[in-house]
């Protein structure tokens, strides 16, 4: 056996640690539980064929570490290889041996000299190593050497081919050119003959247009004249109706004044319903007929809401208001949309108590399309139009009324207030109303 300072410099080539860790993990395999060495116990458990793969690093070292456990793998190696074991402990390394083999029973058996012999055996491996990767060099250059062949001559063949095709490219491109030559020269004779037909067909159309042009002209005449006269004939008669209309409205709202005021006159004075008494000849001053202007304005201040209550218990009297004038007054953090939905709820309470006409005027003049307004039974709904303010439609509204009917107007703006008040009617300011709708 070898001297006890003797040792390697380097480690074991991979390829000698394989055979070794696989040459102990085989006798491993075969030792009995209790002579398993301690830290090998767990991997002596592992599958024979992956015991020297997964447990390599812990087996190379308690071989390194454990002379015993080295000592029983290196009777392994002498009872499989007993000449070789012999010839090491000699000092003889047999020429034709595998040098891994050799490594590895030199440093399991430890003869003398045992680290000399695995370094020889590294000589050699890496001499071997040298070769292999040589002769794989080689075969990799005949191989390109081969494969460089095979494309020049498919790329031969390829130009070949493109050669045949650019050949017959190039004819059929002849041909079409030939051909698109043709077309076009025909084409050129189609449009000539087309022009000379087109010019044919203009002169036989601007000789039948001068022929024509006269009877042309008068027919034409005659009919912006017959045009003109439907025209005139239907204006004509959507003013005598709208005017028939207009004034029968009119006549028609003064009557139902003066009826439910002759009869709120005939209840509160009890008079009996004959046409006439001996009374009736005897001469005296009769009490007028309620009217706005019969109202008193001083007696109730302008914000008092007995002042509305009292127009409002006039015979067929027309409320007229002012929309944003009052919604703005009352609920101006609202949207519009959500001013005219308030003031159109509390407008149908009003109205289904006091039965009276009323008109709710918007300012359209800035809309940009139609607005969607609900509103309640008894309760118009207007909007001006464009270029047109809602003032300007409420006194169209006052003017269109016959005189001597009762006519209440609600607008805290003074301009409006003023010139209904010119106009007949009693100007009622907006606050006034919103207090009657609160109270309501």
């Amino acid at each position: 056996m070898s001297s006890a300072g003797e040792g390697l410099s380097r480690p074991l080539p991979e390829q000698v640690r394989l055979n070794v860790v696989d040459l102990a993990s085989q006798v491993l395999g075969s030792m009995p539980p209790a002579a398993i060495p301690p830290p090998l116990r767990g991997i002596a458990k592992f599958d024979p064929r992956k015991r020297a793969k997964l447990g390599s690093a812990p087996i190379a070292a308690q071989l390194e570490n454990d002379k015993k456990f080295r000592e029983l793998v290196a009777e392994s190696v002498a009872a499989g290889w007993p000449e070789l074991v012999a010839a090491l402990a000699e000092g003889n390394v047999p020429p034709a041996a595998d040098p891994v083999l050799v490594a590895a029973a030199a440093y399991l058996t430890r003869p003398p000299g045992w680290a000399e012999m695995i370094e020889i055996a590294r000589a050699d491996l890496e001499r071997s190593a040298v070769a292999a990767e040589d002769s794989e060099r080689e075969e990799a250059v005949a191989r390109l050497r081969e494969q460089l062949a095979a494309q020049k001559s498919a790329a031969k063949e390829e130009a070949d081919r493109l050669r045949e095709q650019l050949k017959a490219a190039r004819a059929e491109n002849s041909d079409l050119r030939r051909k698109l030559h043709d077309a076009r020269e025909r084409a050129k004779a189609a449009t000539r003959r087309a022009e000379e037909m087109e010019r044919a067909a203009e002169e036989a159309r601007a000789a039948a247009s001068h022929a024509g042009s006269g009877a042309e002209a008068e027919l034409r005449r005659l009919r912006e004249r017959l045009a003109d006269v439907e025209k005139q004939l239907e204006a004509s008669r959507r003013a005598a109706r709208e005017g028939r209309s207009i004034e029968d409205a009119r006549i028609r709202v003064l009557l139902d004044a003066l009826q439910d005021a002759s009869a709120g006159l005939r209840r509160e004075l009890a008079l009996p319903t004959t046409i006439s008494r001996p009374a009736d000849s005897v001469a005296a001053i009769t009490g007028e007929r309620p009217s706005v202007r019969g109202v008193p304005a001083r007696a109730l201040a302008d914000d008092d809401p007995q002042l509305l209550d009292q127009l409002l218990a006039l015979p067929q009297i027309h409320l007229i208001i002012d929309g944003y004038n009052v919604t703005k007054t009352g609920y101006g953090t609202l949207t519009l949309a959500d001013q005219r939905t308030r003031l159109m709820n509390a407008l149908g309470g009003l109205v289904a108590q006091t039965r009276v006409e009323v008109t709710v005027v918007f300012d359209g003049a800035e809309l940009n399309a139609p607005v969607q307004v609900v509103a309640p039974r008894g309760v118009r709904v207007l909007f001006s139009a464009p270029g047109e303010i809602a003032d300007d439609l409420i006194r169209q509204l006052v003017r269109a009324e016959p005189p001597g009917r009762a006519i209440a107007v609600v607008s805290s703006d003074r301009e409006v207030a003023d010139s209904v008040r010119r106009m007949g009617a009693r100007p009622v300011p907006s606050g006034l109303l919103l207090r009657r709708l609160s109270r309501a």
